[in-house]
């Protein structure tokens, strides 16, 4: 029996029929293409194709994070309820959204001070943060409460894996997301790059491959070296920025690696395919805790900040 209500955000990327139920609200993030601006909802009032043809003829879309007053309604429609809520949002390490719904949730906080409202920052992006939102919405169903559910995110963002390849990193140079040098390095050597979430929840550049074929077959790779095996870890999440072949590609090649692989499958949205172009492809599982794979130095810079 349900136990709290669930805040979740477009950029999970996420198909939006899985909101469409009672305790769940999505909060859209906005994009704006030739001066226009739109809501991402998950391409309901706009095709996948219609978006990233736009792109192919030369449009360069931007983004922006989630307003106060958003968020706010948001907050003040839980409160209303009087249901304890529990927000999962995007990762801080890149977008302020996740800062100004904390600034918010205290503001709602000292007003109601009784109301349980907790604000998670998943640290992920795109259909990573897709496959924390998919379990925490199986969590919610298992009757978790509002903390418990908060305290479940908090831990279990530490094990989601993820890898996506993009065409080239020029999106990504403009949005502002990577150094125009790497950029520039990856167009001269003419390779598709490979790149995953961080720790922290920042793009890390973490291979190349020559070609899609080699670049499907990274993935898969990456995925038998760091996958875990439970029931929980059968559910995975394949997104595709307008390339279901090749998403479709890529799950039979995992099919071949683990039958019992349970997918689900994800058009990357308008404002995370704004910053990665046309063609770009990922994949989101369980693996290991991410903070074992930390260097010495980087716990000990961890600890002193204060983080885990």
């Amino acid at each position: 029996m349900r136990k709290c209500n669930l805040i979740v955000d477009s950029c999970c990327d996420l198909p939006p029929e899985l909101f469409d139920r009672e305790g769940v609200q999505l909060l859209k993030f906005p994009y704006i293409v030739d001066g226009e601006t739109f809501d991402d909802d998950l391409f309901q009032s706009i095709s996948a194709s219609e978006f990233y043809d736009r792109m192919r003829k030369g449009a360069e879309p931007s983004t922006a994070q989630l307003s106060m007053p958003v968020i706010t309604e948001a907050f003040e429609a839980a409160v209303a309820q009087g249901v304890p809520t529990v927000y999962l949002s995007f990762t801080s390490g890149l977008s302020g959204s996740y800062d100004v719904a904390m600034l918010v949730r205290d503001q709602i906080l000292e007003a109601h001070p009784a109301f349980e409202l907790y604000v998670v920052d998943t640290k992920l992006a795109s259909i990573a943060e897709g496959l924390l939102v998919y379990e925490a919405l199986r969590q919610l169903d298992n009757g978790l409460s509002a903390k418990e559910l908060a305290t479940w995110a908090e831990e279990a963002r530490y094990f989601v894996d993820c890898e996506f390849m993009v065409e080239d990193l020029d999106a990504l140079r403009r949005g502002g997301r990577i150094p125009s040098s790497v950029a520039v390095a990856g167009a001269a050597l003419d390779v598709k790059p490979l790149l995953t979430i961080d720790i922290e929840g920042k793009l890390q550049l973490i291979g190349v491959a020559r070609g899609r074929k080699k670049g499907i077959k990274a993935l898969v790779e990456h995925f038998e070296k760091n996958a875990t095996r439970d029931e929980m870890s059968n559910y995975m999440v394949v997104g595709d920025a307008d390339c279901q072949k090749d998403a479709q590609r890529l799950e039979d090649l995992i099919r071949k690696a683990d039958e019992s692989a349970y997918f689900v499958n994800a058009s990357i949205g308008p404002v995370i395919g704004s910053h990665v172009g046309v063609g770009m492809l990922a994949l989101a599982f369980w693996g290991s805790d991410k903070r074992e794979k930390l260097s010495v130095a980087d716990r000990i810079a961890r600890h002193v900040k204060g983080g885990r």
